[in-house]
């Protein structure tokens, strides 16, 4: 079997700052995802899936237990290293598209690879070729005010991978969508996916879309297990 891209053991998270009492989000939650796996995550509002999600991308530290991405342990990185891997190993999709207004989509797409240091030829190109995968590329010139809320979920996923990560970690990406708009927007998103052979790990309430991934996991008292 394949090293699992993401591979989290034992994670406890615990909030307590300006709460009357403790809140133990996550109670030994583990979990492990291989090369192209589709793993969908499901609990209600308030369970801890961002705050998993958050964990799993490196965006904030469990209390205990480890995260490894690409068999490596993030736990003893800095912040600079955690950043870079952040960077070149994860990309994030969000319920709210979160795209900058006063940019194109295209440009949306093109500047996370910039950053990362890429040249603007080859940022285009890529994104070009993202965009033409989910059906956005006619909309490339166009700021997000002028585009449609599924269009502008699509180019978020775009601009996701578009540093090529090897994990994508999705929170209610169609969970502001209408039905049939989340229906074409999940379709374009799986397609995207399972085209570039990355992970992923996909929260949603709607466990019609969750049965359509690899794998279904729940999230009950801050731990992680199949039904």
């Amino acid at each position: 079997m394949s090293e699992a891209v993401l591979d989290l053991r034992d994670v406890t998270k615990t909030y307590n700052a300006g709460l009357p009492a403790e809140v133990r989000v996550l109670q030994g939650a583990s979990l492990s995802v291989a090369r192209g796996e589709v793993v969908a995550l499901v609990a209600p509002s308030g369970a801890g899936k961002s705050t998993l999600l958050h964990i799993a991308g490196l965006l904030d530290l469990p209390d205990s237990g480890t995260v490894r991405i690409g068999g490596q342990d993030m736990g003893g990185l800095g912040d600079r290293r955690r950043t870079i891997a952040r960077r070149r190993d994860v990309g994030f999709v969000y319920q709210f598209h979160h795209l900058l207004p006063e940019f194109s989509a295209l440009e949306n797409v093109v500047l996370p690879q910039l950053v990362n240091g890429a040249s603007r030829k080859q940022a285009e190109q890529r994104a070009r070729d993202l965009m033409g995968r989910v059906g956005v590329a006619p909309r490339a010139d166009h700021r997000p005010a002028a585009l449609s809320g599924g269009e502008q979920q699509r180019v978020a996923f775009c601009r996701a991978l578009a540093n090529g990560p090897r994990l994508l970690l999705a929170d209610e990406p169609t969970g502001n969508l209408d039905p049939e708009t989340s229906d074409t927007v999940f379709a374009a998103l799986m397609d995207l996916v399972q085209g570039t052979g990355l992970s992923a790990v996909i929260a949603t309430h709607n466990r019609d879309l969750a049965a359509r991934m690899d794998r279904v996991l729940h999230l009950d008292q801050g731990q992680l297990a199949a039904r």
